[in-house]
């Protein structure tokens, strides 16, 4: 180990030799020389984020096997602050050179040099390896996940099976992938955590036609941590709900264009609380000053009976992670309380540049973003009202099953299509319904979801942002919104 007494000058003789196989202590003297240097240079704040990735993804279409795509990563992210500046670079050469050379392309880009040969870099502390991938049992999950070949069987046999429950199948199509990670993450406030993810979803998408009618209907499932998740998958349970839902909006009417009250169901339900308002409580959209509740916080921003949290703890949800991609532990952030608004989602930048406290939100898709404000496990808590207290209150209006795709504005304007949707007359369901839109503005309708029943439920996601894709949680219970306009024919 260098002495705590390094000169700069003798950094270029130095000799590491760190594990390749795993993020391990052997790390540990490298990086904290390099972030003394980075210091001693001028820099206020400089972190490392290394990253190995295993993904696998595989696809059956009808009866084959049409795409089996793995894809092996390994790199590091250098981001270097000098006060409210920063900058990132990127790099796949993970030797002590590959490493000090990106941190001075950092440092130049925010004007600063190397010190002078004779200039004394002082070692950073870094704390004791915070290791969750050794103390949370996951050094064997790669290997004990399902294989190629087990994949594939799954699938068909998946594909196979649902093709036997939907009439007038046009075509059949089963996805899975798996995402391993190992990270490393050491900054010099002293942060030094190492953790292994292991992602994985799997689903249905079916597309039913007869003449001129036409139904897709999809569903898919998410976890984290745990490796036999695809070989425990009851894909005739979800086989017999898409082909169910297929069957009615094949022949169902066209949904009239008009103002209605609307019942909203549980889990992928939230997806429209996500992008609506989620979105705009992170504080990357605070420093683009994009979001309408920039100045909001402690004020109401939504109906008194809607309370909302983000949290990365909830066991197996697919945005759970034990730390940040900054290396912070995950908890849990209360985001509105009885329509108040008590926190944003903030990363070490956004914290810097807003104020708002960090809460174990700094996310990135890989070792080429920096991290970013982003959200984890974001739902609409449980309510008091029963499901029939929702049903009851709506005279004539429409209950919205299953959500599709949509888009959302850069301040919250959005519309989202409905999949599976059915009249609501006098409080029961008479008739189903396709080619509902659902358009809205975030500021406006979280002020109109009125009732929120007690069965919270959750759903996988994928949420694009700054920082690339990251793995999602959305969620609420059923949940009565007042009144949205709704499009269709």
């Amino acid at each position: 180990m260098p002495s705590s007494l390094l000169i700069s000058k003798e950094i270029p003789s130095l000799q590491y030799s760190p594990s390749l196989d795993r993020f391990d202590l052997t790390w540990e003297s490298p990086l904290a020389t390099l972030l003394g240097l980075g210091r001693a240079a001028g820099a206020d704040f400089i972190e490392f984020f290394l990253e190995k990735v295993n993904y696998i993804s595989c696809l059956a279409e009808n009866d084959l096997i049409t795409s089996i795509a793995p894809r092996l990563s390994t790199g590091a992210g250098i981001r270097v602050f000098r006060g409210k500046a920063d900058c990132y670079v990127s790099t796949n050469d993970l030797s002590f050179n590959g490493l000090k050379n990106a941190l001075e392309k950092g440092l130049s880009i925010l004007g600063l040099t190397l010190p002078s040969p004779n200039a004394f870099i002082p070692e950073i502390n870094l704390e004791m390896l915070r290791d969750y991938a050794s103390a949370k049992g996951k050094e064997n999950w790669l290997s004990q996940s399902s294989s190629m070949q087990e994949m594939g069987d799954i699938l068909l046999s998946a594909n196979d099976y649902i093709n036997k429950k939907a009439s007038h199948v046009q075509s059949r199509r089963a996805a899975y992938f798996r995402d391993w990670q190992e990270v490393l993450v050491a900054s010099s406030d002293g942060t030094f955590a190492r953790d292994i993810r292991l992602t994985q979803s799997v689903g249905y998408n079916l597309l039913c036609a007869d003449g001129a009618n036409r139904s897709s209907i999809g569903k898919r499932a998410g976890n984290t941590s745990d490796p036999g998740f695809l070989r425990t998958w009851n894909y005739q349970t979800d086989a017999e709900d898409v082909a169910e839902s297929a069957g009615k909006m094949l022949y169902a009417d066209y949904v009239e264009s008009g103002t209605y009250p609307i019942i909203m169901a549980n889990h992928f339900g939230g997806v429209i609380f996500h992008e609506a308002c989620g979105h705009l409580l992170e504080t990357t959209q605070i420093e683009q000053k994009t979001t309408p509740f920039i100045d909001k916080k402690g004020e109401k921003i939504a109906h008194e009976n809607l309370t909302a949290w983000d949290e990365g703890l909830s066991s197996n949800a697919f945005g759970t992670i034990d730390m940040d991609d900054e290396g912070m532990p995950a908890q849990r952030t209360l985001l509105i309380e009885n329509g108040i608004l008590k926190n944003f989602i903030a990363d070490r930048a956004g914290s810097i540049n807003t104020g708002h406290p960090r809460t174990g939100s700094g996310r990135r898709q890989s070792y080429a973003y920096a991290a970013a404000s982003r959200m984890r496990n974001t739902y609409i808590a449980s309510g008091d009202y029963t499901l029939e207290d929702l049903f009851a209150s709506v005279d004539k209006g429409i209950y919205c099953k299953k959500m599709g795709g949509g888009s959302v504005g850069a301040t919250g304007e959005f519309n989202f299509a409905v999949d599976e949707a059915y009249l609501v007359e006098n409080g029961k369901l008479t008739k189903p319904l396709k080619g509902a839109t659902l358009i809205g503005e975030a500021k406006e309708i979280m002020n109109k979801i009125s009732m929120c029943s007690q069965d919270l439920g959750l759903a996988a996601g994928f949420c694009g942002s700054v920082s690339g894709s990251v793995y999602v949680t959305v969620g609420q219970p059923h949940l009565k919104v007042d009144s949205i306009t709704v499009g269709g024919r």
